[in-house]
């Protein structure tokens, strides 16, 4: 039952960690660049977890968060330099997060783990 609990999480964070990719290249080589936007603190986390930005944020990027089974658990609509997620309503357990754009498009993505 365990195999069948990893093989559901690795196909659910490989969906689900599919980030948006800056291309640049010369005009024979292409290298893709993963530019880090945020960084989220502390991993495990018990009460909350911290979102900062590295770089200037624009207001209308949305934060979402996964639980292990791929089911939205939160959503942020707006989010700012340093936004804090209260983890009252959480379980125990992996989570996903993915801050998108306005139109959709997948900016960054992660996981962290919940422990209670």
């Amino acid at each position: 039952m365990n195999k069948f609990y990893l093989i559901l999480f690795c196909i659910g964070f490989s969906f689900f960690s599919t980030a948006q990719e800056q291309k640049r290249g010369d005009n024979n080589t292409s290298d893709v660049i993963k530019a880090k936007i945020v960084k989220f603190y502390p991993n495990p986390a018990t009460t909350v977890i911290n979102f900062e930005f590295l770089q200037p944020v624009q207001r209308d990027f949305i934060l979402q968060v996964y639980n292990f089974v791929g089911k939205k658990v939160y959503e942020l609509p707006t989010v700012s330099q340093k936004t804090t997620v209260p983890l009252n309503d959480f379980f125990r357990g992996v989570y996903i997060f993915q801050l998108r754009d306005k139109s959709g498009h997948i900016l960054e993505s992660g996981k962290f783990q919940v422990v209670k």
